[in-house]
């Protein structure tokens, strides 16, 4: 069935998509090409109020729901199959008032949108690093990037949220209303509604950043991870940076040609300052360890947002895991030395996010964000393939290396939005005991019912 009829979605105004419909194959496609679930339905929803009547809908019908807003998600909770996939990619507009410093985002944005519209008024949201990202998917679970040394993580910008709940109903979620379900949203992921509008604080960033990249063969591994390491723990304010560990170097016009897709380990240094103190900082690191090659240079900070978008294109094979640490000390550097050249795929790798700064001020029960409020390293094992052959090989790789670095590591727990087989353990681990059964009071008030399950799921308690 297409379109809609008002007797089985009442008060619908968007358009239904099932398999009868001849584009049913291109709507239900996700980022990860591995994904290839088929939902029953697919509710292309333009309002918060189709999102309402769809959700009654599937009560009606006895349908499970899963949402959809970037559909990002590397194991394809976005169109879990025989559900009715709430669909909210119509819902992307982005408004930005430059004089409170405010971002009213509906929840089918992407990043890209998001940073168009702010970056008109010289203005950012703490948000992730690849431009085709959900803003609502990687908000709920926490949201960590370039800008979030300076301005923590985007649960920490944000002010309110439009949610709509299992039963229909329509609230607002903020610090004066429905305070409880706005701490679960900062973190808890979609385990509590279907956000459909999120207010934000802006910064003023950009609009040209700093921008260094230096590449070092993989056989000086240990040795560049540690200068790459001490680099970072010592950034000075004003600076962000991450590491692509066990990665190819891009056939990119900067790159000799003679390295086009050479392995080895990248150092990315971001800064939001002038040119005269990043050229500073990128000079100190080559003088410690002349890289393979390198680049200083101003961009946009739009341009800066999607500097890793090749890295993991659309309709790309992908699986993931990942882990948090207090610091890369030499026994993780040797695990990774060790698995960095393992690999079968070309564009597998390991980015290595580090949170320190204004993410650290934020107290560790302010948010249910699930992770300690402590300079950390999160790291991310991503396989990611062109074909299924690779992409078996590195799913092996992927999940001997996270064991390998497990001991090292703060347990089995990682940040929710990079959790792809999302056991009951990992869950609770992720969030810590007492945390965890605060999210399952809070569950149990808005969905006792579970209808917001595939996800890292909290289970609503007793």
């Amino acid at each position: 069935m297409s379109g809609h009829t008002d007797g089985v979605y009442p008060n619908f105004s968007g358009r239904v998509v099932t398999a009868a419909d001849p584009d049913y194959d291109s709507v239900r496609m996700v980022w990860n090409g591995a994904i290839d679930h088929r939902p029953a339905a697919i509710a292309q929803c333009r309002s918060t109020q189709d999102v309402a009547a769809a959700l009654i809908a599937a009560r009606i019908r006895g349908l499970d729901v899963s949402v959809r807003g970037g559909g990002h998600n590397f194991g394809g909770n976005a169109v879990w199959p025989d559900s009715l996939t709430i669909d909210l990619r119509a819902m992307s507009a982005v408004r930005v008032d430059p004089v409170t410093r405010t971002a009213y985002c509906q929840g089918g944005a992407l990043l890209s949108d998001l940073d168009a519209a702010t970056q008109e008024h010289g203005l950012a949201v703490p948000a992730g690093t690849v431009s085709h990202t959900g803003v609502g998917g990687l908000t709920l679970g926490g949201g960590f990037g370039w800008l979030t040394r300076e301005h923590g993580l985007s649960i920490d910008n944000l002010r309110s949220a439009e949610v709509v709940l299992a039963d229909g109903r329509i609230v607002e979620a903020s610090a004066d209303s429905h305070p409880d379900l706005f701490w679960a949203i900062r973190g808890g992921g979609g385990n509590f509604g279907v956000v459909t509008e999120f207010r934000f604080d802006l910064h003023p960033v950009g609009p040209i950043v700093q921008v260094g990249l230096l590449f070092w063969p993989i056989d000086q591994g240990a040795e560049a991870l540690r200068t790459m390491r001490d680099t970072l723990d010592g950034l000075p304010a004003g600076f962000s940076g991450m590491l692509g560990v066990g990665m190819n170097a891009p056939p990119a016009p900067f790159v000799p040609e003679q390295f086009h897709l050479a392995p080895g380990h990248a150092l990315i240094i971001v800064g939001f300052g002038g040119a005269d103190v990043h050229e500073k900082v990128v000079d100190s690191v080559r003088e410690q360890l002349p890289p393979l090659f390198d680049l200083a240079t101003p961009m946009p900070y739009t341009a800066l947002q999607s500097l890793l978008d090749d890295a993991a294109p659309p309709g790309i094979l992908g699986y993931e895991r990942a882990l948090y640490f207090d610091g890369l000390d030499d026994d993780v550097i040797a695990v990774m030395t060790e698995f960095a050249g393992r690999k079968s795929s070309p564009m597998s790798f390991a980015p290595v996010f580090t949170l320190g700064g204004a993410f650290t001020e934020v107290d560790d029960d302010a948010t249910a964000f699930s992770g300690l409020r402590r300079p950390t390293y999160a790291v991310n094992l991503a396989g990611i393939a062109p074909s299924p052959e690779l992409l078996n090989a590195d799913t092996a790789w992927v999940r001997a290396y996270w064991e390998a670095l497990l001991p090292y590591s703060r347990g089995a727990g990682s940040y929710v939005n990079f959790m792809v087989e999302p056991d009951q353990e990992r869950v609770v681990a992720a969030y810590g005991p007492d945390k965890y059964r605060r999210l399952a009071a809070i569950k149990r008030e808005y969905d006792p019912e579970n209808v917001f399950r595939h996800n890292a799921n909290i289970k609503p308690a007793g």
